[in-house]
């Protein structure tokens, strides 16, 4: 069997009916362009160590990511995982690659000024969709858990955020749709506290919807990610603050979150961490602005009349 079959076989017989819509059309992707391109035509046999590590080799010297290369040799494993399975091979070599060493992104963050402007020109605009860009900068969620949320999702008596969904854009039959699934992980399922003055600003806007979603089309609709992602950078060019990806309100809300002292077991809760060592390593730099302040008040104890006596 070539591997171009076995892809084939393991995307749609065991894949596309178990894992989520953009999931499968990141693995087919990830197929056509790279798997099949390159190595569609070798038998399973004819797949050791050494042509698997020189087709790694090329994604290298082609300048892709660390994470894109680290998806594509998952993806390859998990098919011959399936064909040992099946009996078709006896053995599967992409546990033994030398993969390229990952680096953690550097995190990008408004300042306080820049924050400033964005929040003055989005609570001050005429188009309530724009509370979205002030909800995330104090809840930290994502995007496709801003444009899920429904009021139903808001307990105004406790000023309580319930994030249970999210939605993205998906290929369907050759159609892109807007897809309403689970979160990311089992712990994206979470409540959030919310701001007694945000709660204030979402009251008056609920009373003049007439849309089940807080962020909402003229027709009462459901905003897609990237329709809403060009109203972000529509802000940001009004605004005259540089362009930073739609993420970096997240990374803004965890950031402000240390420098005011939130621990970061809390810190990983809100935003929907697995565990707290993601939150940690993700945000050590502003952690460091913390420990310097923490050092600098545990050093007022040290008393230098002591020297000069």
């Amino acid at each position: 069997m070539k591997l171009k079959e076995l892809l084939e076989l393991w995307l749609e017989r065991y894949m596309k009916h178990t894992i989520k819509i953009r999931t499968y059309n990141r693995y087919k992707s990830i197929c056509e362009l790279h798997l099949i391109k390159d190595l569609g035509e070798y038998e399973l046999e004819e797949l050791k160590p050494n042509v698997l590590q020189d087709f790694l080799l090329k994604k290298i010297d082609e300048n892709y990511s660390t994470n894109t290369i680290k998806g594509i040799v998952s993806v390859l494993k998990q098919a011959l995982r399936l064909a040992i399975t099946l009996e078709f091979v006896d053995k599967e070599y992409c546990s033994n690659l030398k993969m390229p060493s990952s680096e953690e992104k550097e995190i990008s963050v408004f300042t306080k000024k820049e924050q400033q402007a964005i929040e003055f020109f989005c609570l001050n605009y005429k188009k309530k969709n724009y509370i979205g860009i002030v909800i995330c900068l104090y809840t930290g969620i994502r995007l496709g858990e801003l444009l899920a949320l429904t009021w139903d999702d808001i307990d105004f008596n406790s000023n309580l955020l319930t994030i249970n969904k999210t939605s993205y854009s998906a290929k369907v039959d050759g159609k892109t749709q807007i897809i309403v699934d689970k979160p990311k992980t089992k712990k994206s399922n979470r409540v959030i506290p919310i701001p007694n003055q945000l709660v204030k600003l979402l009251k008056i806007i609920k009373k003049e919807s007439n849309s089940k979603y807080v962020i909402t089309t003229r027709n009462s609709g459901m905003v897609g990610n990237r329709s809403y992602q060009r109203t972000f950078k529509f802000i940001l060019k009004k605004v005259n603050v540089p362009y930073r990806n739609f993420h970096s309100l997240r990374h803004t809300f965890a950031t402000n979150a240390i420098e005011l002292g939130m621990d970061v077991k809390t810190l990983a809760e809100i935003l929907g961490h697995t565990n707290a060592m993601i939150t940690l390593n993700r945000y050590s730099h502003s952690l460091l602005n913390y420990k310097i302040e923490m050092i600098n008040k545990l050093g007022k104890n040290l008393n230098l009349s002591i020297r000069n006596a």
